[in-house]
């Protein structure tokens, strides 16, 4: 993408949470449930804003206004953290209403091919319920994983709370980012390298326990039928 693109969707992205606050970090958190919105931005300069430190901008809904810090960071992490859950039930009921075969014809439109919807399919497979949890937490696949749950008809429930704390983190660590840095956001990109390493860590811990949880699950079966073979 040239760099005058890349710029010009930035101040629209900024003006808008800028201009709307809350609304607008839950509206394009919830679009980025589905489809990419720039969310790390979104939260980073949320967080920004809820430090105080931009001048003008302040944090608002229906007529009462978060103070500075603390209150307004939370409101502006759990605004986005809700905004992205509604944004992924929707895409959830999407994905199982329209099902397979009109994703593999339409899913261009959200960027979502039929190899895209192969790798999805192994990444369930694979991965199960944990497959929810690690996309949310993972850059760019957390967009494209709310369909294909849907799709593959992953459990409701788990998929609902396995979302809301995978958006949590990421909400909560991007604005902590933005709040930590104040008016001098622009140039947060050693911020952001910390908080992706803090992500890939969490992603790591995550993949390293689930394998260790299903190699200790079939390594099971087979010590019970050892035990019965030899006998003590």
């Amino acid at each position: 993408m040239p760099v005058a693109a890349l710029s010009d969707i930035t101040h629209w992205i900024t003006d808008l949470v800028g201009n709307h606050g809350l609304y607008a970090v839950f509206v394009l958190m919830l679009i980025d449930a589905v489809f990419p919105a720039a969310s790390e931005l979104v939260m980073v300069y949320a967080g920004a804003i809820a430090s105080g430190a931009i001048a003008g901008q302040s944090v608002s809904l229906f007529g009462h206004d978060f103070e500075s810090g603390l209150p307004a960071y939370l409101a502006m992490a759990i605004a986005g953290t809700l905004g992205y859950l509604v944004g992924a039930i929707g895409g959830w009921y999407a994905g199982d209403y329209l099902g397979r075969p009109w994703l593999e014809r339409h899913g261009r439109w959200l960027h979502l091919s039929p190899e895209k919807l192969d790798r999805a399919e192994r990444w369930f497979d694979r991965w199960e319920e944990w497959a929810v949890f690690l996309g949310r937490i993972t850059p760019v696949m957390r967009s494209f994983i709310s369909v294909p749950a849907g799709v593959f008809r992953a459990r409701f429930g788990p998929y609902v709370w396995l979302t809301l704390l995978g958006s949590a983190i990421w909400c909560f660590a991007f604005a902590g980012a933005g709040w930590a840095a104040g008016a001098s956001w622009e140039q947060i990109d050693e911020a952001f390298h910390y908080v992706e390493y803090v992500i890939v860590a969490a992603v790591l811990a995550a993949v390293a326990g689930f394998v260790w949880y299903r190699v200790r699950r079939r390594r099971r079966p087979a010590d019970g039928a050892a035990g019965q073979d030899f006998p003590a």
